[in-house]
């Protein structure tokens, strides 16, 4: 092992960081029954900062200081509109290092005040499409790249990200489903989740199918079907999901097919399976839960999927979780019964 990997190592183990990664793995035993399809989710809401992005962020930071790109003293910069701020802030604490989170205005207050509890400074940008000048992620690599004291963490394009899932995740998800595992449904913000599982499950077994479900309002799904990126980027539910541009994670993704999901499904879906099993998390969590179920009804039985609980409802309760939100956006939170549930994502 060279000096610089042994420094990544010992990175990895510091403190409240070697908490990160080994999570459970559940089984969702009222959508399996329901559809006589295995569904498992990957629960990423135990990492310590209770979210799947907690990988990542370690990853990009211990590597860019192994490799001498991120020094004592420097600022991390990074822009987000999902949890990845949250992760990089929390493992920027841990080192010692400040943290800049560019972000869009909208999100839900929960992970503003979690950013907040773990130092970083956050900036608030319009929330506009890229490639307007105000985006989020040019206003963070404006401000990441304008000083040689600030780290552009640039999770969208850094291999890293990717890399975390591959080292880390996928692995302990082939063990723990002892590998058998027909179906990985994901939704991609960074891309670096499906990115890096991906391709691990692919090595493993290129039988595996890996689809894609994106929310309205983004191009990864039009860009699956037809290479192209024919987008809207009119996002209700989903926060730091789906995206409008090519990106280098985005590019070292194995998708075999891909569909859209509305808001609504993602809502009845909620709170149905909080009813049925007390399961309450986060949108990007939901959106993975409801692509795999929409995908179980379609798979032959006997199937087995498996997704991720990107993070717990403490994310949500400004937006799923809110009969003020919900009513605002015309959701319906009705707990549908089986047959209904069953019969409007069967339409889908």
């Amino acid at each position: 092992m060279t000096s610089k990997d042994q420094v990544f190592e010992n990175i990895k183990k510091t403190g409240l960081l070697g908490l990160i990664g080994n999570t459970p793995m559940i089984k969702v035993e009222s959508l399996s029954k329901l559809t006589g399809r295995d569904i498992f989710m990957k629960c990423e809401n135990f990492n310590p900062g209770g979210t799947i992005k907690d990988r990542p962020a370690l990853y990009m930071v211990a590597k860019a200081i192994a490799d001498g790109r991120l020094k004592p003293g420097m600022t991390i910069v990074e822009g987000t509109a999902g949890n990845t701020g949250i992760g990089l802030a929390m493992v920027g604490q841990c080192l010692g290092y400040k943290v800049i989170v560019v972000l869009p205005k909208g999100q839900d207050p929960s992970k503003l005040k979690n950013l907040a509890l773990y130092g970083a400074e956050i900036v608030e940008t319009d929330a506009v499409m890229y490639p307007d000048e105000k985006h989020f992620f040019l206003v963070g690599k404006k401000i990441g790249t304008s000083s040689p004291d600030y780290w552009w963490a640039n999770q969208f394009d850094n291999p890293d990200n990717w890399g975390s899932h591959y080292e880390t995740t996928a692995p302990e998800m082939w063990k723990q489903l002892d590998g058998k595992i027909d179906h990985l449904v994901c939704a991609a913000g960074s891309s670096g989740t499906i990115a890096g599982v991906s391709k691990f499950f692919k090595e493993k077994n290129p039988a595996i199918k890996v689809t894609l479900v994106d929310p309205h309002g983004s191009g990864l799904c039009a860009n699956v079907h037809k290479k192209t990126w024919d987008v809207d980027g009119t996002y209700t539910m989903a926060e730091g999901v789906g995206i409008t541009r090519p990106t280098e994670n985005w590019a070292a993704a194995s998708v075999d097919d891909a569909f859209t999901l509305p808001d609504q499904a993602l809502t009845s879906l909620a709170y149905w399976i909080r009813h049925k099993e007390g399961l309450v998390m986060g949108m990007s969590s939901m959106l993975n839960l409801s692509g795999a179920f929409r995908t179980a009804l379609k798979s032959p039985k006997g199937s087995r999927l498996v997704t991720f609980m990107c993070d717990g409802g403490d994310r949500a309760t400004g937006k799923m979780y809110s009969s003020e939100f919900l009513k605002e956006k015309n959701l319906d939170p009705k707990i549908l019964s089986d047959q209904e549930l069953v019969k409007y994502f069967e339409s889908l």
